[in-house]
């Protein structure tokens, strides 16, 4: 049996370590980041990955930074470790210093979409598949060797919340299909050519906002690939309002891009900039929660008036 630390965060390594539990795996430690603030009270909530290793009893390490308590970790002897969306810079000598080695579950088909938001990107840019690579660690950002990769479709109405769940399952069953042949040492990873990488950055707020000049399949995206977090928005009346999902409309428009050309309780059809439509269904506007069209005109139809235009 080989000792192994698993280092992962949020939602999406908790699929990954309960599979490494099931399995039988020895997790001698979790190393994860620190509780933080949550929501409007600033409740410490714990990450996802510490409730469910304290579920199963397995020692937790908090580290602010993880380079400062490398020894701490390697003093738990790992034969392997294991990363999935860890959230910081591993040091080198946890990257060199397990016999096994670093391995890391990544939510693309590396070397495309290297960064930290991958599953955002690939509904961003409108692919119809992506998937799961298992490579080693490198300190370069995720140019490791890859050991094992798996396809997952990407639907066309797909946001990133439903996606962020298949990748997950689809992580933890290809790491423990593929661990016998990484202890065993019966793999021949293969080098990623970096000429063909392409990136996915962490997010900035600038990104969340809906450009109505595009194109209505890029805005669909756009929509679908902030769903359901960040959330994409815009501007309507001079205040914000999320956009938290539209639909695809087939008519073709005469207005301007971002006008509201009709609205009902189905939801309100805004141009895009090949006049063709997005009709929005579920939005919430400044200061107020998030709801449907239909409950937002519902007895005032003025509140979205046909002809103004959003993202002035």
């Amino acid at each position: 049996m080989k000792r192994m630390v698993f280092m992962g965060t949020p939602e999406f390594a908790v699929p990954i370590l309960q599979s490494l539990i099931e399995s039988g795996q020895e997790i001698a430690l979790v190393v994860t980041q620190p509780d933080r603030p949550k929501g409007r009270k600033k409740v410490m909530t714990p990450p996802p990955v510490k409730t469910e290793a304290e579920k199963h009893g397995v020692p937790v390490m908090q580290p602010e930074h993880v380079k400062n308590d490398a020894v701490r970790i390697l003093a738990y002897e790992p034969d392997l470790i294991i990363t999935a969306a860890y959230g910081q810079i591993l040091p080198s000598e946890l990257l060199t210093t397990p016999p096994l080695g670093c391995i890391n579950v990544h939510a693309s088909l590396l070397p495309e979409l290297r960064g930290g938001a991958p599953i955002h990107y690939a509904i961003l840019q409108g692919k119809t598949k992506t998937g799961i690579s298992i490579m080693y660690m490198a300190e370069k950002l995720d140019a490791g060797d890859v050991i094992a990769q798996r396809e997952v479709p990407i639907t066309e109405d797909e946001h990133v919340g439903h996606l962020h769940d298949k990748l997950a399952e689809a992580g933890a069953d290809l790491l423990v299909d593929t661990l016998p042949s990484i202890v065993d040492g019966n793999i021949t990873p293969e080098k990623q050519n970096d000429h063909l990488a392409t990136f996915a950055p962490n997010l900035k707020r600038e990104q969340e906002k809906i450009d109505w000049q595009q194109p209505r399949d890029m805005v669909y995206n756009h929509i679908r690939g902030l769903h359901p977090w960040p959330g994409a928005f815009t501007t309507y009346e001079g205040n914000v309002m999320k956009i938290w999902w539209g639909e695809k409309d087939t008519t073709t428009y005469a207005g301007s891009p971002g006008e509201m050309v009709h609205v009902d309780q189905e939801g309100a059809v805004v141009v895009c900039g090949d006049h063709k439509g997005i009709r929005v269904t579920n939005i919430q506007p400044a200061g107020k929660k998030s709801m449907t069209v239909g409950q937002y005109v519902q007895g005032s139809r003025d509140r979205l008036k046909i002809g103004t235009v959003m993202g002035d």
